[in-house]
């Protein structure tokens, strides 16, 4: 299967919803979409974000935060209800909702983790010595839609349909606030992944969809996931989600107000050409071939210390995105071109902003080992820098 991805971000539309997404930068080599392999089970769709101008409003969904998320056959994943109270995330932008817990794994910085023992054979892999990162978002050549993964703010007035999944054993039921005119990666008639990303701003529920299409007759989607963004709570060991790696999307994109803010606070996520059959945490999820020399979903690449581009070719947004890449590094959630990372669709970003990132040389980044840091391994949540439980686990 293969996916394209978009982003952009989009103004407060009368009604009360709001739209963002993002889109890639100007000229290019030819560009190979992500591509997903099943192995007996799901494989979902890794992230784009485009910038969407129609309005929703949500229902009251009926896995709404605090409540639990029933998968299609009978799992659960258990949302904030009954959860310890745990600091808040990023928040993101045009809500008032975390983009999940500030301790979740990918909210918290690695600069200290120790180097992976397979780091060399995982960059070697992924061609990094020969390789430089490209942000998959930004302009494309047609203003309407950018390159990247949208999303939609919803409320608790936006309809709700019921999703025919592809997969419907690794996908949660929902209803799920999708309308005829929520943001598709790619736009309305896009052929390839087809996310759909919606927020609840009343109930900092997340929803995410994989091949997503809206009909009056009945809606289809390949995957589907529904987050608590004040949960940790991860997918069911072996779940894929809107994502390849069992993750969620929105919080792993570059995200343009937050960049355009001088700081990003959690890991980005990043594609690899080449998987392995497994997964490490907080990867739940694995679509790859029988090659140990690749890297697994769920592999965290950071940014040499010492990396440094002058201002004059790497302005303010660059040098943020530059500073995330060292402090919470990457994620590999999807198969797809090597060292390509993803951001939200956003009018707003200038091919300027995204060509800087260019000059970024993969070999500069190191796999880290961050399983030191798991506190239980159906949870995001991580031990946290500075803390004796830290100190003791990663020390």
């Amino acid at each position: 299967m293969c996916r394209t991805y978009k982003d952009g971000w989009s103004t407060a539309i009368p009604g009360g919803s709001v739209a963002y997404g993002m889109t890639q930068a100007g000229p290019e080599p030819v560009r190979r979409p992500r591509r997903r392999w099943h192995t007996g089970a799901i494989a979902a769709a890794g992230f784009a974000v485009v910038a969407s101008m129609a309005a929703s409003s949500v229902a009251a969904p009926a896995n709404a935060a605090g409540t639990k998320a029933v998968g299609a056959d009978g799992a659960k994943a258990v949302g904030a209800a009954g959860a310890k109270a745990v600091a808040t995330g990023p928040t993101l932008p045009g809500t008032s909702c975390p983009s999940f817990p500030a301790d979740s794994v990918w909210n918290t910085p690695i600069t200290t983790l120790p180097v992976n023992a397979d780091s060399a054979t995982w960059l070697a892999a992924m061609d990094a010595s020969s390789t430089f990162l490209h942000p998959d978002y930004g302009p494309s050549g047609n203003p309407k839609v950018p390159y990247g993964i949208p999303w939609t703010i919803v409320t608790n007035s936006t309809p709700t349909t019921t999703i025919k999944f592809q997969y419907a054993s690794q996908s949660d039921k929902g209803p799920y606030p999708f309308t005829a005119t929520t943001a598709i990666e790619g736009g309305q008639d896009a052929t390839g992944d087809r996310h759909a990303i919606m927020v609840n701003s009343a109930t900092c529920t997340l929803y995410e969809l994989w091949h997503a299409r809206y009909k009056t007759s009945g809606s289809t989607a390949g995957s589907g996931a529904i987050w608590t963004l004040t949960s940790n709570q991860l997918r069911p060991a072996g779940w894929t989600s809107a994502d390849a790696a069992g993750l969620p999307i929105l919080p792993l994109l570059v995200n343009y107000n937050e960049v355009g803010s001088g700081a990003m606070d959690h890991a980005i996520r990043v594609t690899a050409e080449c998987t392995q059959e497994s997964y490490v945490w907080p990867a739940r999820h694995e679509a790859g071939q029988a090659d140990a020399s690749c890297p697994p979903m769920g592999a965290r690449f950071r940014l040499d210390a010492g990396f440094s581009l002058p201002a004059s070719e790497c302005a303010t947004f660059c040098q943020t995105v530059v500073t995330a890449m060292k402090t919470y590094g990457l994620i590999v959630a999807d198969n797809g071109s090597n060292w390509y990372f993803q951001g939200t669709m956003d009018t707003r970003w200038t091919d300027n902003q995204v060509d800087q990132l260019k000059q970024i040389p993969a070999s500069e980044f190191e796999a880290v080992d961050e399983s030191c840091m798991q506190v239980s391994a159906n949870s995001a949540e991580a031990y946290q820098p500075g803390t004796a439980a830290y100190e003791s686990q990663c020390g």
